[in-house]
């Protein structure tokens, strides 16, 4: 069969009409008898990825690209030369996250000061560690690039890998969708007043004489999100597996490709502090993998005050995390509804910034690491029943949400009952 045929078949599944062909990043799923070197020379295709241990890969092929392409495609089954579906490998931007500022450090203080901050003490992750420090865990934790010098996270850290600098040449990626709808400019934190930070934090804080810093550096996302990991398993290991470019930009292949490498790579936990609109099939492909490898899974659930899901928090088997407040209440930013299982604190929460700084931001991004250190602390004592450990010693506070009720999942974590045996 000749290629232009394939690609009119192609173009009647997709229900297109008009076009214009050029090279779109597609990945695609084989069949167990599928040939990927009989489908790229049937669809005149460039082959330029391939996750190890599947036969899903990535292509560049010249199909029928309409105005709308994102909104038309869907996931294509049986598919002929074997292909099971197939879908255009979009891209994921990190979310924006509110920050009110930067901190320089003080000499003399531990670098995990910000482990005490009173937003954390109502979950008693401090109290916690009597019991377990998260010891033999690895959480991997797929973000942008992690300042590996800082001396709040550089004894955590394990081995990771750069699927950035590591793509190949040809690499596609159709569009960079963004599911950041939190888009508080960063800023220097002129004042720790109460109005901003609430009084008990902006009285830990002064307490501290902590300076204010004169610059901002670069995107500080995987830093401050290894920051909470540090600061509620210990004793764990952090792997740091960047996916997200200097600008925050990955797409779905990659993500897809980076789970699965973590757990071939000895992952108990991972953090997925992102979101994307497109229900993918690749990144579904790896949640459903690893959940069948024992590996307890968390992601945050968004920031844009919306019970619409986002991926990969709305997979099953995935602990879909909101975030909160001091009060318990939920940060007005945070997304709820049917996919949240928990909710952690995520609001003005302290955390290391790239070059030995601090940093005071919001975000369900930081809330969602609070649940993987938590499970890493459950791991560490006992291989099964980690989400229902959690899931268990939720706190109730539909009370504290009565617009909410119901919305929020099984509730607050409390770190201290969760580790604590059944």
């Amino acid at each position: 069969m000749t290629r232009r045929p394939i690609l009119l078949i192609l173009l009647l599944m997709l229900g297109l009409t008009a076009y214009a062909e050029a090279q779109v990043p597609v990945i695609v799923q084989l069949s167990p008898s599928g040939n990927i070197t009989s489908v790229v020379s049937a669809l005149n295709g460039i082959l330029l990825d391939n996750i190890p241990g599947t036969k899903i890969y990535l292509l560049n092929l010249p199909i029928p690209v309409p105005s709308a392409l994102n909104s038309l495609l869907s996931p294509l089954e049986n598919l002929l030369l074997g292909i099971q579906w197939a879908e255009v490998n979009s891209g994921i931007t990190l979310p924006n996250v509110g920050q009110l500022g930067v901190l320089q450090g003080v000499s003399g203080v531990a670098p995990n000061w910000y482990q005490a901050q009173p937003t954390w003490q109502i979950m008693h992750g401090q109290d916690a560690l009597a019991d377990s420090r998260g010891a033999g865990v690895i959480i991997a934790d797929l973000n942008s690039r992690v300042d590996s010098t800082h001396p709040a996270i550089a004894s955590h850290l394990t081995g990771g890998f750069d699927f950035v600098t590591g793509k190949p040449t040809g690499y596609g990626v159709l569009n960079a969708e963004s599911a950041s709808f939190m888009d508080q400019p960063p800023g220097l934190l002129d004042q720790l007043t109460s109005s901003l930070l609430g009084q008990s934090t902006a009285g830990f804080l002064n307490s501290l004489n902590l300076p204010i810093a004169s610059s901002n550096p670069a995107y500080s996302h995987g830093t401050e999100v290894a920051g909470v990991l540090a600061a509620i398993a210990p004793d764990s290991s952090i792997m740091p597996l960047r996916v997200f470019d200097d600008n925050g930009q990955t797409d779905l292949f990659s993500v897809a490709k980076a789970i699965r490498y973590a757990v071939q790579h000895g992952a108990q936990v991972i953090n997925m502090s992102f979101g994307t609109m497109t229900n993918s099939n690749a990144i579904q492909n790896s949640i459903t993998y690893a959940k069948s490898m024992n590996v307890t899974m968390t992601a945050s659930a968004g920031n844009n005050n919306t019970n619409s899901p986002q991926y990969p928090a709305a997979y099953s088997g995935v602990i879909t995390t909101a975030a909160t407040n001091i009060s318990d209440q939920k940060a007005w930013f945070s997304n709820y509804g049917g996919d949240v299982v928990m909710d952690a604190p995520g609001d003005n929460i302290i955390l290391p910034y790239p070059g030995g700084l601090y940093s005071v931001v919001s975000g369900t991004s930081f809330s969602a690491p609070v649940l993987a250190g938590t499970a890493a602390l459950i791991r560490s004592l006992r291989t099964t029943g980690t989400t229902a450990s959690i899931t268990g010693a939720a706190v109730n506070i539909n009370a504290e949400n009565p617009n909410f009720v119901n919305q929020l999942g099984f509730g607050r974590i409390d770190v201290l009952q969760a580790v604590k045996p059944n």
